[in-house]
């Protein structure tokens, strides 16, 4: 397999976490998001709309992180990254989303490029741009997260590939994350994790940290 992603990319970071996660081997193709390399044509062949990750097996081409995540899931199922449990299953989608969905995609690189080209933001409202966003996502966590080492029980999964980036991203634009007791919990247990620090931004080939 091969990851094609950037290594501050919070959705390439999740995929690399849950690869990790099922002990699965890849090569890591680099993107340069700040080179606008995502947007060369070539790379468009893999992932029409220019984003990353795209992960390549063979004659498959997968876009999009949690359909990457799910597709790993069902062709690996051991360790799962979801739980059995039909309802569990909802739930624990239902917390991921909230960061992929909710929190995420208004602090992508291009929106804040977009807010600064189009609406001259400076760098100030930029970063208050971005804290409220993962405030208000981190604070109705808070109130969903049990008191449990994860968020489906004892072993990380599909939620915890997608928290740790976002912590990641927060923790860069000055927010701490002793402020959200839950969440911090599980970033200390995942912060132990093989499969967790072996993903981490800067333990990348084209880390520039």
């Amino acid at each position: 397999m091969e990851l094609h992603g950037y290594f501050r990319s919070s959705a390439s970071y999740r995929v690399r976490i849950g690869l990790n996660l099922k002990g699965l081997e890849y090569d890591y193709c680099a993107v340069n998001l700040l080179k606008s390399e995502q947007s060369g044509d070539e790379y468009r062949k893999l992932n029409p709309l220019g984003l990353v990750p795209a992960l390549v097996d063979g004659d498959t081409v997968l876009t999009q992180s949690l359909a990457i995540l799910e597709w790993l899931d069902e062709r690996h199922p051991e360790p799962a990254l979801l739980p059995r449990d039909s309802l569990q299953r909802a739930r624990i989608r239902a917390l991921t989303y909230t960061i992929a969905c909710d929190i995420q995609p208004v602090q992508n690189l291009r929106i804040l490029k977009y807010l600064q080209s189009e609406f001259a933001v400076d760098d100030e409202q930029k970063t208050g741009w971005v804290r409220q966003w993962i405030h208000e996502g981190f604070s109705a966590l808070e109130q969903q997260l049990d008191p449990t080492p994860f968020a489906a029980g004892v072993e990380p999964g599909l939620f915890e590939c997608c928290l740790i980036p976002q912590i990641y991203n927060a923790e860069r634009f000055g927010m701490d994350i002793a402020d959200y007791p839950a969440i911090h919990r599980i970033a200390q247990v995942c912060a132990e994790i093989p499969a967790f620090v072996e993903a981490r931004p800067e333990n990348q080939p084209d880390s520039t940290l």
